[in-house]
């Protein structure tokens, strides 16, 4: 139950509300402003109620409506309801200058001050919700709900998903396998309103169309043979959540009619069932294959993507995404090497080249297990294209072709970062040792370390 706070000096009135109320709230009574004003403190109600005519001054309205300036200056979204005489009209306005949500006057009616109770928690609730919505959506950094990225690609994905996560409307999410599809879906989810609720996802081309149906729409006890209990499908364990539709391409044509029906009228019916049970969620879909394909081979209803497609988010391969490729790299290097207890230091210049020139037919899953396998074989302390299975047989360094579009001073960086970590790895990371090598001073060799963003 919701706590509400009641100021108020009348013992006859304190006895009608705890009387009228106690089976709706977690009543609070305070006598004075000061008693009221700790309690405030102590409970947080998001309600309160304030007579405002308050000791040491019942004649006026002097210390209610500091009281109320007080609440307010504490909370200012707490909803306060003064109550105050039947011809005090002039006080009750001033208390709604100075922030009052409501005011009522006496004497008082039950079934009338529940009305205005009612209303008041359903304002403060939904504003607590906006705001946590807010919140969440308005924070810009390079890592979304476990998403990372900084390319200009990955920004425009991360601004389309803080937009629709506000609304109810069905997003389709496009990209190759490994680009993070259902990662987007769970951003999508965690910054909606539904966060709350359940997250279901489901992979429609894992499991076989015979087995799709039951698991999508549950079945009648006695629909089939081996249905000897009633069982919900996903569409009803995601109710007041999201469901999150995986490989939605294979999704066979008769399945498609039953999704395009629960789209248009959020109903659905168990298999063996013919009672209509509405549901409460949200569908996000997803593919990697082309869908406009499909829907000229017949293979998928255009009327159902126009239905699922109304944001489409396509996620770039990650071939495409430049420098986060490298970003990605070292998330996973702290993550495996902290997991695997390994003290893994950073990439060579080789490994660095490598990663940017291959094609990444994975995408983000490949890179994340090419680089576990890696941390967990490796016994060195700098991994190199070899550990990551990516250089090729005719090559065993860094030729000058590698450097192909690059600056001089970059590949000055590369090679000097290169050399560091190489040096270093001979000393067993004893920077004293290294740095004599190098022929700097300790400052100097960590300045560098900064400045390359070498873990030591």
């Amino acid at each position: 139950m919701e706590k509400l706070l009641i100021i108020e000096d009348s013992e006859e009135i304190k006895t009608q509300l705890k009387w009228g109320l106690k089976k709706e709230y977690i009543l609070t009574f305070a006598s004075n402003a000061r008693e009221g004003i700790s309690l405030f403190k102590k409970h947080n109600p998001k309600v309160v109620t304030l007579d405002l005519g308050l000791p040491p001054s019942e004649d006026t309205a002097e210390e209610g409506l500091q009281c109320l300036s007080e609440i307010i200056r504490i909370n200012p979204f707490t909803k306060v309801i003064v109550i105050t005489g039947n011809n005090d009209h002039e006080n009750a306005l001033k208390a709604i200058e100075k922030g009052a949500y409501d005011y009522y006057r006496k004497p008082i009616n039950l079934n009338e001050l529940k009305i205005i109770l009612k209303r008041a928690f359903h304002l403060a609730n939904l504003e607590k919700e906006n705001r946590k919505l807010k919140e969440r959506v308005e924070k810009k950094e390079t890592n979304l709900c476990g998403m990372v990225g900084q390319c200009y690609e990955m920004k425009l994905v991360f601004d389309t998903i803080r937009r629709v996560a506000t609304s109810d409307v069905p997003v389709f999410i496009q990209g190759e396998s490994g680009t993070g599809k259902e990662l987007a879906a769970r951003a999508i989810h965690s910054l909606s309103m539904r966060s709350e609720g359940p997250f279901v996802p489901i992979n429609c081309g894992a499991i076989p169309e015979n087995l799709l149906e039951s698991e999508l729409f549950g079945y009648e006890k006695g629909a089939f043979t081996g249905a000897e209990n009633t069982t919900a499908g996903k569409f009803e364990y995601a109710d007041r959540g999201t469901l999150f539709l995986d490989e939605i391409g294979d999704l066979p044509l008769k399945l498609q009619v039953k999704l395009l029906r629960f789209l248009q009228d959020k109903k659905i019916q168990r298999i063996g069932g013919r009672k209509d049970i509405f549901v409460d969620t949200r569908v996000i879909t997803a593919t990697n294959v082309d869908i406009q394909k499909s829907i000229e081979e017949g293979r998928f209803r255009e009327d159902l993507f126009y239905r699922i497609g109304v944001v489409t988010i396509k996620l770039p391969p990650l071939r495409e995404r430049g420098e986060d490729i490298l970003l990605l790299a070292n998330l996973f290097l702290s993550r495996f090497s902290r997991e695997l207890g390994k003290n893994i230091k950073g990439f060579s210049l080789e490994a660095q080249h490598a990663m940017k020139e291959y094609d990444w037919p994975g995408n983000v899953r490949e890179l994340e297990n090419r680089i576990q396998r890696a941390i967990l074989l490796t016994n060195k302390s700098v991994l190199d294209a070899t550990d990551l299975g990516l250089q090729s047989d005719d090559s065993k360094a860094i030729s000058s072709q590698n450097y192909s579009g690059l600056t001089l001073k970059e590949v000055r960086e590369l090679i000097e970062k290169d050399v560091i970590l190489a040096c270093l790895d001979r000393h067993q990371w004893n920077i004293l040792n290294a740095a004599k090598e190098l022929g700097i001073s300790r400052p100097t060799l960590y300045e560098l370390l900064r400045k390359y963003h070498i873990r030591v």
